[in-house]
């Protein structure tokens, strides 16, 4: 465990040193401008319309293409000069540095849903919004869309993790995250798509009634914890046994 701990802090620490941290920024930024100048909908709760418009291009869009970034970088030094050999040369086994990588993929994207949903607390703040925040609905759909990205998560670590250029892995995130405004629309196929997932599990229920958002929360669940321990056991093989 305190080895774990010690490669944890390590990857962390490179992380702060990069600039990252500016694209946790991104989207959430977005949310606020988007927040801010979209006039209201008056027949919709009003903290429910801000949610659901800050989300939308959030989780449709810069969520899953932030999960490929994030699993990108924090492979992107060890890809350079040899680094894989020079970090399993320490005494720390494969599956321990695997671990602490992933942590500090979702621990980003943790950050990235919480920022986002300070930005609608600003926002609703100072459009004066009157009405009792909706905490359960809020921290459902953060925690809700947080959690879906964890299979993405896990296919873009394997990804990234098999191959040594930066720009692939992100090329392919792209080509898979654009279609997401049409997958959603088949309930048959929207909520094994790990591109849509987050979406789905992320905007309130009662906004949007059609496609795979009518799939019930227990089998978008099902769905999503079972592809994430594929995907995860898969990667996390793959890395044990890839020659370096």
């Amino acid at each position: 465990m305190k080895t774990f701990l010690s490669v944890l802090r390590s990857e962390w620490l490179k992380m702060r040193k990069a600039n990252i941290w500016l694209l946790v920024l991104v989207s959430p930024a977005l949310a606020a401008a988007t927040g801010f100048l979209q006039p209201k909908i008056e027949e919709l709760p009003e903290w429910d319309w801000l949610f659901t418009t800050a989300a939308a291009m959030h989780a449709f869009l810069f969520l899953p293409l932030l999960t490929g970034v994030f699993a990108a970088f924090v492979c992107r030094y060890e890809h350079a000069g040899g680094g894989w050999k020079q970090v399993l040369s320490l005494p720390v086994s494969r599956t321990q540095l695997y671990l602490a990588k992933f942590a500090i993929v979702i621990s980003l994207l943790a950050i990235t849903q919480l920022l986002l949903l300070a930005v609608v607390l600003i926002v609703g703040t100072i459009r004066g919004f009157t009405s009792a925040v909706p905490w359960d609905v809020f921290l459902r759909s953060v925690l809700g869309g947080w959690v879906a990205t964890l299979p993405l998560a896990s296919l873009q670590m394997f990804v990234s993790v098999a191959w040594a250029s930066f720009a692939a892995p992100l090329a392919i995130n792209v080509i898979f995250t654009i279609p997401n405004m049409l997958i959603v629309n088949s309930s048959k196929y929207g909520p094994y798509y790990p591109w849509a997932q987050p979406v789905l599990s992320m905007l309130p229920k009662g906004q949007a009634d059609y496609g795979a958002f009518n799939v019930p929360l227990e089998t978008l669940l099902f769905v999503i914890l079972g592809s994430f321990l594929v995907f995860f056991a898969s990667g996390l093989t793959y890395f044990r046994r890839k020659e370096i």
